[in-house]
């Protein structure tokens, strides 16, 4: 998928600013810390065709509007995903600025995710 360069621009000043791991450390901390609130922010028809196990659905355009039902505490431990880790890290930073201090994006998404071989549930 082609992006154009002023998205890529305002990923890339995203990144700058919010925490990210990898997919591999990404399973790691769900296994390890099994309380971490795991958000898919793709679209509906994304999510439907595939996601990660215990993932909650709350797509980018509406994950700031509906965070605070699903995690009131701004302290928990929250990681999101999407595609490939743009979204997510566009969404981690909005979360950052509404005072989420513990927001992580995972870099590579979903698709880095299948590709490790790891669990996913339809």
């Amino acid at each position: 998928m082609s992006h154009s360069e002023p998205f890529i621009t305002l990923v890339n000043e995203a990144k700058k600013n919010i925490q990210q791991m990898s997919v591999e450390e990404a399973a790691a901390l769900l296994e390890k810390a099994p309380d971490t609130v795991l958000i898919d922010v793709r679209e509906d028809s994304e999510y439907a065709a595939g996601h990660l196990p215990h993932a909650i659905h709350l797509s980018k355009g509406i994950i700031e509007l509906n965070i605070g039902a699903i995690v009131p505490d701004n302290h928990t431990t929250v990681l999101l995903y999407c595609g490939g880790g743009f979204r997510s890290a566009l969404s981690a930073y909005n979360l950052k600025k509404m005072g989420y201090n513990n927001v992580i994006s995972m870099d590579g998404g979903f698709r880095g995710w299948v590709q490790s071989g790891l669990p996913v549930e339809v």
